[in-house]
């Protein structure tokens, strides 16, 4: 064998270990121990795709064999993250089959669809933890999305992402996709990491990770970065920075394990929104630039005016902090708590279209020309402008989390009892609306001599308000999971949760509260599943669930008046699940069927009345990979859907529509070819990215249409831990949409996936 072999070997047997330790630290019970002393041969065996670990999911915390379980779930390592590129947390999700993620928004703010349920933006039916810990209890509240309060980077082990099935009874009891990223562990050794990234579009980014032992049996990893760049659309200024801060402590006990982590976060981005779908406007084009990120709006009942600086974007500025005590207490006993507590703030700033482009002389005063504002340039009556609204969110929130499970395994069972409870704030200050005519071009400037942005009164609507909100949620669960025999097993789950809001609006921003919320309503969820082995590596599942989507505060304030006359504005959310899993040395192949039905209601912008109607989809999702000895895989991930709006309380001629934004089909296909050059090892792979057509709404009027996009990249390693890493996204500069206008879906405006970027980077990794 050669030096570069073992070497690639080493370091294959190194991330393995890694990623075992990590998932099995929600295990009570079960350590990774065995893994430090094995030898190469070993540690490729480890590799095996039957035997990849999942941990979320089981009510007990503990590691299972992905071949074992009964619900839809994929894992991905760090490799197969970095393999993504992603350019924001939600870049991550399109390799979960099942899941449609819209990434087009920038490093924040993105929009994620799960399996058919119907949503007009954000992610209600997404939960991230981090730790097996959600970041924040409600999966969505207006401009905030689970994945704004978390950075994917080097200090991430793998992540695992389920759909349906047990999510409806553990966590926060949210029944759609729960993301769970699980922190890197330090070890005996000490080991790390450097690394510096740059781009097509000038990203300086430098990456840092070390670990280690403090004490005998005392582990720590620390890292983060540091990243700036004028954004994937430039700005012009440097629209994107940020850095981030993590440290990870572990302490292996005689029975058990304890954990304690912090992530500290302070990231922001441009805001990228629907553009106009106009000649000169391509997937590069961004409003916002240096002519117009100053801006003075008016709002309340006085006109106070007030400047901001819309180059703040979206993002997120606070920190996660949390851990876990996991202990085997004898007699097959054991106790898992996690805990996590979270606050900061998650403001969103943007410049927002509102209609359609039109020339300048159906709007100047004059007729025919106008001025700009900051250059004092005369435009001409042929330009096009349209009026953007500049929106202000100051969001600020708060949590605090814990989940702690009890559970007793005998010879042919496991019972576990659960006590989940979280208590969460959000205060929120808007200005919305603040429309005003500019010039359509990167960063195109606010115009004078057009009455609409002279006279502030005389220029669309605003939407101001203020207001707070705390809430309270508190779930009972348990679970058993019984034997029957070596290849037939079943398993039940239930979940009672009592759920508390208490909100206050003052809509206006002049001191009166218009709409006061105190709610207290329970809800009880259930899930149950059959599972069948034909062999140690291949059987079959049979899930059925039902559970609820939850209302929050912005959920209240969108349907006050359902609330007003009783509505406990509980929607329920019932699925069936039919799957089949085959494992093996070198492949592996899970597909599953699923239908459910959810009710729903919708505010296609604030302040609009919602829409309330009841969906139902069904679909397969297939998760597979293959790879043989010559160093060639592939990996596959696809989704068939069929979606229907079957009632509809405020439009029947929505039934028999499909519901908005949500492609028929999708498919990803990564190979990957991993060879020797001189003394490097070297990688080749490619991500080849197919997507069906849209509808933009609900209606089915617009239409977004399918499109191809394909990335590839390219690593060098030496034998001396040296790593060259170049990959380009989107090479063929496709310019797919991701939606419409979702306020005006009449108006011809529209979001672009990202341009063609390429990225460099270069590493030393020590240990």
């Amino acid at each position: 064998m050669s030096n570069t072999q073992t070497q690639a070997n080493r370091l294959t047997l190194k991330q393995t270990s890694l990623a075992m330790a990590v998932s099995l630290a929600l295990s009570a019970g079960a350590f990774a121990q065995e893994s430090e002393a094995q030898s190469p041969d070993e540690g490729a065996k480890k590799q095996d795709l039957y035997e990849q670990i999942i941990v979320t999911g089981t009510a007990s915390g503990k590691a299972v064999r992905k071949v074992d379980t009964s619900f839809a779930t994929t894992s991905l390592s760090a490799e197969d993250i970095k393999k993504l590129v992603p350019k924001s947390t939600a870049d991550v999700f399109k390799a979960i089959p099942g899941v449609w993620a819209e990434s087009s928004g920038g490093v924040s703010g993105a929009n994620v669809f799960v399996r058919g349920f119907p949503s007009t933006g954000d992610a209600p039916f997404l939960t991230l933890q981090l730790q097996g810990v959600p970041v924040f209890q409600p999966p969505t509240l207006s401009f905030l999305e689970n994945s704004t309060l978390f950075r994917v980077d080097e200090t991430i082990s793998f992540m695992d992402g389920l759909r349906g099935g047990p999510n409806s009874v553990v966590s926060n009891g949210q029944p759609g996709l729960t993301t769970n990223f699980l922190l890197k562990e330090g070890g005996p050794t000490t080991e790390g990491l450097l690394k510096y990234t740059t781009s097509s579009y000038d990203l300086q980014r430098l990456d840092g990770v070390l670990s280690g032992e403090l004490a005998e049996d005392f582990y720590y990893m620390i890292g983060g970065y540091v990243q700036q760049s004028p954004g994937i659309r430039d700005a012009g200024f440097n629209s994107e920075k940020g850095q981030q801060f993590t440290i990870n402590l572990t302490k292996e006990l005689d029975n058990g394990k304890l954990n304690f982590f912090t992530r500290v976060t302070d990231d922001h981005g441009a805001w990228y929104l629907p553009t106009p779908l106009v000649e000169g406007v391509d997937n590069e084009y961004t409003q916002l630039g240096t002519l117009n990120r100053q801006a003075t709006i008016q709002y309340g009942p006085d006109g106070t005016s007030e400047s901001f600086d819309f180059g703040e974007g979206r993002g997120w500025e606070g920190s996660i902090t949390g851990g876990s005590i996991n202990l085997e207490l004898g007699n097959g006993w054991t106790f898992v708590d996690r805990f996590a507590f979270t606050k900061g703030d998650a403001d969103t700033l943007g410049l927002v279209p509102n209609g359609s482009a039109v020339a300048l002389s159906e709007v100047a005063d004059n007729g025919s020309t106008a001025i700009g504002a900051v250059t004092g340039t005369e435009y001409n009556g042929s330009t096009l402008v349209q009026q953007i609204g500049r929106w202000v969110v100051r969001k600020e929130i708060e949590s605090f989390t814990n989940d702690l499970a009890l559970t007793k395994a005998g010879d042919s069972f496991e019972a576990t009892i659960g006590l989940y409870a979280s208590d969460y704030s959000a205060k929120d200050w808007w200005s919305l609306g603040n429309q005003s005519y500019h010039v359509i071009a990167q960063g195109g400037e606010n115009l004078t001599g057009i009455d609409c942005n002279d006279n502030a009164d005389s220029c669309g609507w605003n939407y101001d308000i203020n207001s707070a909100g705390d809430g309270k949620t508190t779930a009972f669960y348990g679970a058993v999971d019984y034997q029957f025999t070596d290849q037939l097993s079943a398993d039940i789950g239930l979940r009672f949760e009592n759920h508390e809001i208490e909100y206050s609006v003052d809509e206006g921003l002049d001191g009166v509260i218009t709409k006061v919320v105190q709610y207290d309503e329970s809800d009880t969820s259930w899930t149950t599943g059959l599972n069948y082995q034909f062999e140690n590596n291949s059987g079959v599942f049979l899930r059925a669930s039902e559970g609820s989507k939850m209302p929050y505060f912005d959920d209240f304030r969108d349907n006050y008046g359902a609330y007003e006359a009783g509505s406990d504005l509980i929607f329920d959310v019932t699925q069936y699940e039919f799957g089949y899993k085959l494992a093996r040395n070198n492949y592996n192949l899970y597909a599953t069927a699923f239908f459910n039905e959810s009710e729903s209601s919708q505010t296609p912008f604030p302040s609009a009345p919602s829409q309330r109607f009841i969906t139902e989809a069904m679909g397969v999702e297939v998760d597979a990979a293959w790879f043989n000895d010559d160093g060639l895989s592939v990996t596959l991930n696809a989704t068939i859907q069929d979606t229907e709006i079957t009632e509809s309380d405020s439009n029947p001629e929505l039934i028999g529509n499909e519901v908005q934004r949500q492609p028929g089909w999708q498919l990803r296909v990564t190979p990957n070819y991993d060879f020797e050059i001189g003394n490097f090892m070297a990688s080749a792979y490619a991500n080849v990215i197919m997507v069906d057509d849209r509808y933009s709404n609900n209606e089915n009027t617009v239409v977004l249409e399918g499109y191809e996009q394909l990335d590839v990249g390219f690593a060098l390693l030496s034998e001396e831990g040296l790593k060259f890493e170049l990959s380009m996204q989107n090479i063929t500069d496709e310019d797919g949409l991701t939606e419409g206008d979702p306020r005006n879906p009449t108006a011809p405006n529209g979001r672009f996936i990202m341009p063609r970027t390429a990225t460099f980077s270069v590493s030393y990794e020590f240990y």
